[in-house]
């Protein structure tokens, strides 16, 4: 059914805002412009997305909302129903409800968070997809219910070269929100790539337990730089605090979801990014040809540079970046894209285990369960 949506939309015109309304205190935006084709269906195919935080928030959010948007130029017949500030609990539930109430026939919950409340939706709903960014599934089993992510962590092993390149006092830091498999995976990741320039080097790491709070990680920031570190990242979803408080005090950044380099033009080196839209686009487009069940997307779904093109890239290098450091992560690059991974053996964890010997590396699927930090890392994973 949802592939004579697509068929019936035609265009004329941007993206206009057709109204706000209140839901469970959320506000939700609905954006259309329709004309169909002569003779067709009057039927339009509408889609949700629920956001975690603000859709500017220089971060995970803020890239997620520029990816719908990019889609949407694909499709442009297209209603976009879009919810900002929606908590990782049983309200997101009521949000996605009532965005099936208006008629969506496909929902994104792009919280690591929405996960469960995602999949309710969906076995309450058959006949609508909801796919999720980043979740993963025990047991893929709905036929209408799937997840996908890029392999993060391969940005951000290639941003740790560049880290270490730049650290003169061997002490990187590291701002993450929750100990969880894919904030453990870049944290290590990103601890491996500055090692393979400095194998000295160690990551002190603070977790606010918050994807967003600025003063939580104001508080972090400055910890770090009391204990001397000289280059700070993050896994926080709104980024500008942790980069602005890097530039006032003289110490490099790395970014990460989305480029910050407007706010650092002095201490920015690098970063990693998303670029949703393509994938975006065609998950979107696999649902409007009724080809989801059975499809790359009806289950988990991860793609990286082993297996195609991942949707999270590095971002441009700051001007103090040299060439020599821009060949090392270019190197590195090109191992992941001929079959390497950022966890080849040999790889320690804190206390020394071995977790992959030499000639030994993890599959995706095993770096989405990751649950320790490797050797070299200040911190805890509980």
């Amino acid at each position: 059914m949802l592939a004579t949506f697509f068929r019936a939309l035609g265009w004329r015109g941007a993206l206009g805002a057709a109204g706000v309304v209140a839901l469970a205190g959320v506000a939700i935006s609905a954006w259309s412009d329709v004309q169909s084709d002569p003779g067709a269906d009057d039927g339009k195919l509408t889609i949700g997305f629920i956001y975690v935080g603000p859709k500017d928030d220089f971060g995970y959010n803020q890239a997620a909302y520029e990816g719908s948007l990019a889609m949407a130029s694909s499709f442009p017949g297209a209603t976009l129903l879009q919810a900002e500030n929606v908590p990782e609990t049983a309200e997101s539930e009521t949000v996605m409800e009532g965005m099936i109430d208006d008629g969506a026939d496909l929902i994104f919950a792009t919280s690591y968070g929405h996960f469960e409340f995602a999949q309710h939706v969906a076995e309450r709903h058959p006949d609508v997809v909801v796919v999720h960014q980043g979740g993963l599934e025990e047991a893929p089993g709905l036929p209408n219910f799937g997840t996908y992510f890029g392999t993060v962590y391969e940005p951000v092993y290639t941003a740790g070269i560049v880290a270490g390149s730049a650290s003169e006092s061997g002490k990187l830091g590291y701002v993450y929100a929750f100990p969880i498999p894919q904030t453990l995976a870049n944290i290590n990741a990103f601890t491996l790539g500055a090692q393979s320039v400095n194998p000295d080097i160690e990551t002190v790491t603070v977790a606010t337990g918050s994807w967003c709070d600025p003063s939580l990680q104001a508080q972090a920031a400055q910890s770090l730089i009391d204990q001397g570190v000289d280059v700070i990242t993050q896994h926080q979803d709104c980024t500008k605090t942790i980069v602005e408080a890097a530039e006032e005090a003289g110490v490099f950044s790395v970014g990460y979801h989305a480029s910050t380099q407007s706010l650092a033009p002095h201490g920015w080196l690098t970063g990693s990014e998303w670029n949703w839209g393509p994938l975006y686009t065609d998950i979107v487009g696999t649902v409007a040809d009724g080809d989801f069940t059975n499809s790359d997307y009806d289950g988990n779904y991860r793609v990286g540079l082993q297996t195609g093109t991942n949707p999270f890239v590095q971002s441009d290098y700051g001007t103090s970046v040299s060439s020599s450091t821009e060949s090392l992560v270019e190197e590195a690059r090109e191992r992941f894209v001929e079959g390497g991974s950022p966890f080849a053996g040999p790889v320690l964890s804190q206390d020394g285990d071995t977790v992959w010997a030499d000639g030994e590396q993890p599959s995706y699927d095993e770096v989405e369960t990751m649950d320790f930090m490797v050797a070299g890392v200040i911190g805890q994973t509980g």
